[in-house]
This record gives C-alpha cells, sequence and structure tokens, in this order.
C-alpha cells in the first residue's frame, strides 16, 4: 500500500501510519539534515524583513485571506488530521474551523499592533509605546491538534511581522505541510517553513540558531529543556504545557447536564487534550448518583476508527503513548482505585491504538491517578465533604491549566473566581475556551505570554518606549 500524503526532501524520511489501523501508511516526510535547517532559517530572516515592510492592513487581508482558504480546505486538513493522529474526524473539521475563528481575531491585530499613546512627563514631549515584529518565530507543535496548534501560531505571528519556522511531531506532520502549502499562495516565500528535525536538532537551534522566540506547546518534561534552550540564546519562550485539570461538582439543578459538560471535556480527542478533565472533584452528598452516571455513560461510548461517524470516540495517537497510558491507569489500580468503567485496552496495536473509556473511584488526592497526567480517556472521581477540602485537591497539583466548578451558590461560585490557581477558569460549563480569549496556565502549565486573545502581542513583539521632544 502507497503513502498518502508524502512532502519534503531529505535522505532519511519519517513514516506516519493510522493509530485505527497501524498497518495503514499514511505518510512519508523527508527529513532536514542539520545544514538544511540552518539555510532554512536564514530564508525565513530574509522572508521575515520582507513582510515587516509589508503594511499592517495589507499583512491584515492577506492574513484574512490565507485563513478563507485554509477554510475551503477544511475537509482535506481535517482528514489528514484524523488518519495521523486518529480522532474523529468531525473533531477534526471542528478543530480546524475553530482554529480560523481563532486567526480571524489576529487579522485586526495586525493594524492595532498593540501601539498606545501615554502621558508625557515632561513640557514639550510625547510619548509613546511602541511595537516592533520580533523576528524569526519557532514553532515546536504536539501531535494532539495537528491543525489548531500551528494555526494559533502561523496566524499571530504573521499578523504581527513575523516569519515562522514549525517543526511538527513526528506522529502527526500531515497538516503543518498542507498550511504551508496553503501559505505560499498569500505570503513571501519562505515566510511559513516546516522543518521536518528530529528533537536534538530542534533543540540546538533554538539554543543557537539566528531565531527570535520559540513557541512551544507539549510536556513538561520537554518544556523545561526548550526553556533552558531559549534562555543560551536569549530569546522570548513562550510554552503552553500540561495539566490535571479538575472539575469542582457541588450542586447542581441538572446533574445529567452538568456530566455531560464534564464527559465531553474528559472524553474528546481520547483525553489528549492539555484541557482535558481529568478529576472530578465531587461533594459527597451526590457522589453516588454521580458515579452512576459517569459510569453508565462511559460505558455507552463506542471506540472506532475516527473515519467512521458511528464512531464516539476514536484510538490514541500512537504505540508509545498507548502503552504509556496502559501502564499508568494499570498502576493506578494497582494503587488502589477502582475502574466503574473501562480501565482495559481492548484488541491490541496492531488493531488500533484504542483504550476504553474509563472512570477511576476511590482515588486518593496524591495517588498517581489524583496526580499525573495521563493523557488519556481516564477520569478520576474524587469525593469531598467541604469546599474547603475541594479547593485543596483542586490546588493540590504541579499544573494550574484549567479547572471548571459546578454551582448555584454565588459564595461558591465567587470564592472560585478568586483562589482557583489555574491560568483558565470555568464555572457552570466544560473547559472549552472562546476563540477571542486568552489561552495559557500558571505553575507548571506554561510560561510567558498567553497565546490567542489580545495579550498574544506580548509574544510576538518586541516592545520600545518611544520619546519625541517637540
Amino acid at each position: 500500500m502507497g503513502f498518502r500524503y508524502e512532502f519534503g526532501a531529505g535522505d532519511d524520511t519519517c513514516k506516519t501510519v493510522n493509530p485505527a489501523n497501524p498497518s495503514e501508511k499514511i505518510g512519508r516526510y523527508g527529513i532536514l539534515s542539520a545544514d538544511d535547517l540552518g539555510l532554512m532559517i536564514e530564508h525565513a530572516n530574509a522572508a521575515q524583513a520582507e513582510w515587516a515592510r509589508v503594511p499592517g492592513l495589507e499583512r491584515s487581508a492577506r492574513l484574512n485571506a490565507f485563513i478563507g482558504a485554509v477554510e475551503a480546505r477544511a475537509e482535506d486538513l481535517a482528514t489528514a488530521g484524523t488518519l495521523e493522529q486518529g480522532k474523529l474526524f468531525r473533531e477534526s473539521r471542528a478543530e480546524t474551523l475553530k482554529s480560523c475563528a481563532e486567526g480571524r481575531f489576529s487579522v485586526g491585530e495586525a493594524a492595532r499592533m498593540g501601539a498606545m499613546a501615554v502621558a508625557t512627563g515632561r513640557a514639550g514631549f510625547s510619548n509613546q509605546i511602541l511595537r516592533r515584529p520580533r523576528g524569526v518565530i519557532f514553532c515546536i507543535s504536539p501531535w494532539n491538534f495537528p491543525i489548531s496548534t500551528p494555526m494559533r501560531k502561523i496566524c499571530p505571528a504573521l499578523a504581527f511581522g513575523n516569519s515562522v519556522v514549525m517543526k511538527p511531531s513526528r506522529f502527526t506532520p500531515g497538516a503543518n505541510f498542507m498550511l504551508a502549502e496553503i501559505a505560499e499562495e498569500f505570503f513571501p516565500k519562505n515566510l511559513v517553513q516546516v522543518a521536518m528535525v528530529p528533537g536534538r536538532l530542534a533543540s540546538k537551534a533554538v539554543a543557537t540558531a539566528d531565531i527570535h522566540g520559540v513557541s512551544f506547546t507539549g510536556s513538561v518534561p520537554t518544556g523545561k529543556l526548550v526553556y533552558k534552550a531559549a534562555a543560551e540564546n536569549l530569546i522570548a519562550a513562550q510554552l503552553e504545557l500540561g495539566g490535571k485539570n479538575g472539575a469542582i461538582l457541588n450542586d447542581s439543578d441538572d446533574l445529567e447536564g452538568a456530566i455531560g459538560q464534564i464527559m465531553g471535556a474528559a472524553f474528546m480527542t481520547s483525553g489528549q487534550r492539555c484541557t482535558a478533565i481529568s478529576r472530578v472533584i465531587v461533594h459527597k452528598r451526590i457522589a453516588k448518583d454521580a458515579r452512576e452516571v459517569l459510569a453508565a455513560r462511559a460505558a455507552a461510548m463506542k471506540m472506532g476508527p475516527g473515519m467512521e461517524e458511528s464512531s464516539d470516540m476514536g484510538p490514541l495517537c500512537n504505540r508509545p503513548h498507548w502503552q504509556d497510558v496502559c501502564d499508568v491507569t494499570a498502576k493506578a489500580i494497582a494503587e488502589g482505585a477502582r475502574p466503574l468503567s473501562g480501565g482495559s485496552a481492548p484488541g491490541g496495536p496492531e488493531g488500533g491504538y484504542f483504550y476504553a473509556p474509563t472512570i477511576l473511584d476511590d482515588v486518593r488526592h496524591n495517588s498517581i491517578a489524583g496526580q499525573h497526567e495521563i493523557f488519556g480517556p481516564v477520569l478520576s472521581v474524587l469525593e469531598y465533604e467541604t469546599f474547603d477540602q475541594a479547593m485543596e485537591m483542586l490546588n493540590g497539583t504541579e499544573f494550574g491549566l484549567t479547572s471548571a466548578l459546578f454551582s448555584n451558590r454565588n459564595d461558591l461560585i465567587q470564592r472560585f473566581l478568586a483562589e482557583s490557581q489555574n491560568g483558565m477558569i470555568h464555572v457552570n460549563h466544560g473547559t472549552v475556551p472562546d476563540n477571542n480569549m486568552p489561552f495559557g496556565g500558571i505553575k507548571n502549565s506554561g510560561v510567558g505570554a498567553y497565546s490567542v486573545g489580545p495579550t498574544a502581542v506580548n509574544f510576538y513583539t518586541s516592545e520600545h518606549s518611544a520619546y519625541v521632544a517637540w
């Protein structure tokens, strides 16, 4: 069987397969050498200098046209995303369209550039804060969102006058190459490039190459390595890292509806989302009913290939990750967690990297199921008596990405808004962010300016204080 997608050139190649059917070959991509990457970065600097001279309103118009072309290719991008990542096709299509909606916000930012006038401290002076393009942005994307993560980096980078070199995951490069191909029609040559390189070469580039910022989305351990490399080069870093997100279920007029929100946030993309809810922290008064609804809904979910409309959940993305989810969940059960549903991997790797939707009960706060980011379809149930206990459990991890509270009590809502140690805070709904709101975390969940929204300017531009005497 031949390959569906072939991009790039190089002596070595990276090959991808369908996670729902690992015998199906999907893509073949050329791997760059160190010299190739150096030349790519050199070209990116030249393209950026040209692009920075383009007026902001024209950049807005061209970025808008690019986003329109991405929307027109939504079916193709979603197909590539699903075939390599495994998620449901409808999720991949929604991912594509949401990334375009987020990108539209950046279109307006290209004209504003975050500049502002400031009151002067001296007679005969005018003051202003200027923003300039930062330069070449090296973008490192994970395998879980192969369309929206690169788009979330491309759109603001280009809006503010930068160029982009994208390093995709070796498991899901296809959509990255397709986005770069679309970009060729609207932007200077080499403004958007894809660098298919191993991690060690990417780290060396971050530490030594003529680049001016690195935007990384991925795990905490890898993020620390990227941060260290950026420090060697004294360049700006934007890190979007992991989470162990909790939803406090205190009280609800509609328990079924609240659990529906939690289930969607927990099992979308087979739980392979940094914003996935992985802990339900439920009041003992409603814990029994909540467990029954959670277990029943998980048991009713149908696993299957992402391209099949009848599937409720697709496979995990790749074999190493599938094995990790199997091992960590088995360890959680050995520690005393009790599966109310799932807790097993039906079939085997060659039949697809599937793992059953799992609800774990009797989870202790300090156990592996209560602290470790499993990054799969595994939802832990923890019980509490007082709201103090609930907040202690919610905040008692190394992470601080996103959180949710389901309650009708205003006093608890206000306390949650004031005390939740997370970058994104949700009340009475799941953890889906809006297209114009900052996206990011605190603690071990993120470093630097958030992506999306008005604060992205803080990463993609440099700041300059200007004084004019007259």
